[in-house]
């Protein structure tokens, strides 16, 4: 009977030991419950700098515009450039008949050869009424008469001299020149057209195309909000040296960058804006006059801007939204409010604060007071990823 009640309780022993260790295997460790929570990746978010840019529509106007007119009278005689032909200034692109021309200037040097026919006269009269005068055998009405001869003959030399070079200059004038280098458009007169007869007759035009201006405006109110955030310091200015980017028609950029010329003192009344130019270098004559472009103008920078990137936010039509890491590593939404999109990344005005992590996987799905395992990742990293192909 002893034995029995032995056996018994060493039977029970081993069983109560059993329970035992199968009960403390099923307890979870601390490690191994923090283990379970899901990974999500994190950017830890910070103040940098971005550049404060507005886009405007511009139009290209060429650097200098001269007309090329007849300034005299005439047949054309021949055109002496190529339509869309560069030029340098006093090139000859015209030239007109000069017979009626040098006709003109041959009847100026005779009326100067008798005005100075008349002068010799006029002082031979004089010196011979100097002799007379002392011992009264002219009088001095007769001898201030001969001066006034003399003044007179000098007068219509002067004014014969005068003729003649204004013939000899239409006569150069036949040679319609160019006036400044650029480009020659289209002849406006042919040959064998009357120019100069009431007015100064438009042959052509010559444009310089490098450098070029782009004329652009930008609204007051926009001027106005810049120069008062650089006031109150919310932007750092760039003492006027504007860094001007050029979008060509088709999309893609001019490889030079432009420089500001130009900045009106008073608002346009019809349009409420302020007219600005740009200048940028054109050697290929690329841009052409007249064209419509669009400029990309950093004016200022933000020196306390956050980004994060686009997978971050969470929009609907009541707000937008981000997910935000506690200290007890648990989702927290947070609402922000966004400004502008820089490099595939928006820029988060109000919300967000140096130092807080942002979830930027799978946002749509999280849940909040969810408990996660976060894992920090670059921001540019994340955003190559995105527009990797």
């Amino acid at each position: 009977m002893s034995l029995f009640r032995f056996q018994s309780t060493v039977i029970f022993t081993a069983l109560f030991l059993q329970l035992g260790l199968v009960a403390c295997s099923k307890q979870p460790a601390p490690e191994q419950a923090q283990a379970g929570a899901p990974e999500v990746e994190v950017v830890k978010v910070q103040y940098t700098d971005i550049p404060a840019e507005v886009e405007l529509p511009g139009r290209v106007e060429a650097y200098r515009i001269a007309e090329v007119r007849a300034r005299v009278t005439g047949i054309v005689a021949k055109r002496l450039y190529q339509e869309g032909q560069t030029v340098k200034a006093g090139m000859t692109l015209f030239s007109l008949n000069p017979e009626q021309l040098q006709a003109t200037r041959l009847e100026a040097e005779a009326e100067l050869a008798r005005t100075e026919a008349n002068l010799v006269n006029a002082n031979d009269k004089l010196q011979r009424y100097q002799a007379l005068v002392s011992d009264q055998s002219v009088s001095q009405r007769d001898y201030r008469a001969a001066q006034a001869e003399v003044q007179l003959a000098k007068a219509e030399v002067a004014a014969a001299q005068a003729k003649l070079n204004r013939a000899k200059l239409d006569v150069g004038y036949a040679n319609v020149a160019a006036p400044i280098d650029g480009v020659a458009r289209r002849a406006l007169v042919t040959e064998g057209a009357l120019v100069g007869k009431d007015e100064a007759t438009h042959m052509t035009t010559v444009e310089q195309v490098n450098p070029v201006y782009v004329n652009f405006a930008q609204s007051s109110s926009e001027v106005f909000a810049l120069r008062k955030a650089l006031r109150d310091g919310q932007l750092k200015g760039s003492d006027g040296q504007f860094k001007i980017e050029l979008i060509l028609p088709d999309g893609t950029a001019y490889p030079s960058a432009g420089k500001l010329s130009f900045s009106d003192v008073s608002v346009n009344q019809t349009t409420d804006s302020v007219v600005m130019r740009a200048i940028f270098d054109n050697p290929q004559q690329e841009l052409m006059p007249g064209a419509y472009v669009r400029l990309k103008i950093r004016q200022a920078t933000n020196p306390n801007a956050i980004l994060i990137p686009r997978d971050a936010l969470i929009r609907d039509q009541f707000s937008t939204r981000v997910w935000v890491l506690n200290a007890k590593s648990e989702l927290e939404s947070r609402e922000v409010q966004t400004g502008s999109v820089v490099n595939k990344q928006w820029v988060v005005e109000h919300g967000l604060q140096p130092g807080e992590q942002v979830v930027v996987t799978n946002a749509a799905t999280q849940t909040a007071g969810s408990k996660v395992t976060p894992k920090l990742v670059n921001a540019t990293d994340k955003i190559t990823k995105a527009v990797a192909p």
